[in-house]
């Protein structure tokens, strides 16, 4: 349909020109007495058919062209559309300005060469200015926006605010257990272009990368059919940035959102960039039951531990216990006291001993 038009502005626009010109170029070639050859319409009709014959070659690339301008327009961040039309628009604005007094100087050169000039040049910085500086005209309308608000309304809208989930969140899982919960208030936003590299792992040739996307996959489904959670899809994508966790950490400055994830790098990119982020591991260590020293549990010894007679088992949340003198109450649940806990980067480890070795002391 796309080259159909094409084809149909060059017809047009060759029937024009023959119209206004080809009389002119026959009656100075003059070869020809035939006052109907020199008729506008018949140079109509051959500027017509003579420019779509010379550019019948070139229609493809053209239409190409014109695919590759739609692509990147549909892909490109609504933020970057609008201020980038805002800036051309006022540098539009400017040039016509600026060229109302050139136009009346009598030097043909000037009045007719420096108001095309001024217009592609300021039309130009225009959009280079409003496309570049969009993050800081965000910010500056957001904090209009918050200070006209109370205390308390600015906490609502901060709770509410989009939360933008990574890869690796959506993978573990845990994501739609919690939205289930309703602990995590807002929109929910997946970007195209973690949809893309899931579906890129789920394509994998590696069986345990392939389930790895494949679940992600299925907890983005459950997420949207199943959940009272909204889930939209960022269709905009950063052509000039590689890494999907730099495009995560920009979304989240230009939409003012909330990243979701259990990447300990991100994690870590995201609080250097002042940039808020939500950690589903932080949380998972936060909910976990409080024990102290002193108290008693009921746990059942799994297997050996590192050190000599030493037996483990396991809290429901996954924590590690290490029983003291433990190995000879393997497969056996017995009940054992506390004597430390030990917090580390990679989670809690709780040390306790049989509370019969207590009581036989």
């Amino acid at each position: 349909m796309l080259k159909r038009i094409v084809q149909l502005f060059i017809i047009i626009a060759g029937g024009t020109i023959g119209y206004l010109y080809m009389p002119n170029i026959i009656g100075l070639m003059d070869f020809t007495s035939a006052q109907w050859v020199k008729s506008p319409y018949i140079g109509l009709v051959l500027g017509a058919i003579i420019l779509f014959l010379l550019t019948f070659w070139i229609v493809d690339y053209f239409v190409n062209f014109l695919r590759w301008v739609e692509d990147v327009l549909i892909k490109a961040p609504v933020a970057d559309l609008f201020f980038g039309s805002l800036g051309i628009i006022v540098g539009l604005v400017i040039a016509f300005l600026i060229n109302i007094p050139i136009q009346d100087i009598q030097i043909q050169v000037v009045s007719q060469v420096v108001p095309i000039f001024s217009t592609v040049l300021l039309g130009y910085f225009g959009f280079q200015v409003g496309f570049t500086r969009r993050d800081e005209f965000l910010n500056a309308l957001t904090k209009k926006e918050k200070k006209k608000t109370a205390d308390d309304v600015d906490d609502q809208e901060e709770q509410s605010r989009v939360k933008i989930l990574d890869t690796s969140v959506i993978i573990d899982g845990r994501i739609a257990d919690i939205c289930q919960t309703s602990f995590l208030e807002g929109t929910i936003i997946i970007p195209q272009f973690v949809l893309e590299e899931l579906q890129h792992i789920a394509d994998s040739s590696d069986v345990l990368k392939r389930n790895r996307g494949r679940r992600g996959l299925d907890v983005l489904n459950r997420m949207q059919k199943d959940l009272p959670v909204n889930v939209e899809i960022y269709e905009g994508d950063f052509e000039d940035i590689q890494e999907v966790d730099s495009k995560l950490v920009k979304l989240a400055k230009v939409i003012n959102g909330i990243v979701v994830t259990n990447d300990f790098n991100l994690n870590k990119v995201c609080e250097f960039q002042n940039v808020q982020v939500l950690n589903i591991n932080d949380l998972a260590n936060a909910v976990k039951p409080v024990v102290l020293p002193g108290e008693e549990l009921t746990v059942q010894v799994i297997k050996d531990g590192k050190e000599q007679n030493q037996g483990v088992a396991y809290l429901d949340d996954g924590t590690m216990i290490v029983v003291e003198e433990g190995k000879d109450y393997i497969g056996k649940t017995i009940e054992v006291l506390i004597t430390s806990v030990l917090q580390t980067s990679a989670g809690r480890m709780i040390f306790a001993k049989p509370k019969l070795l207590e009581k036989a002391l």
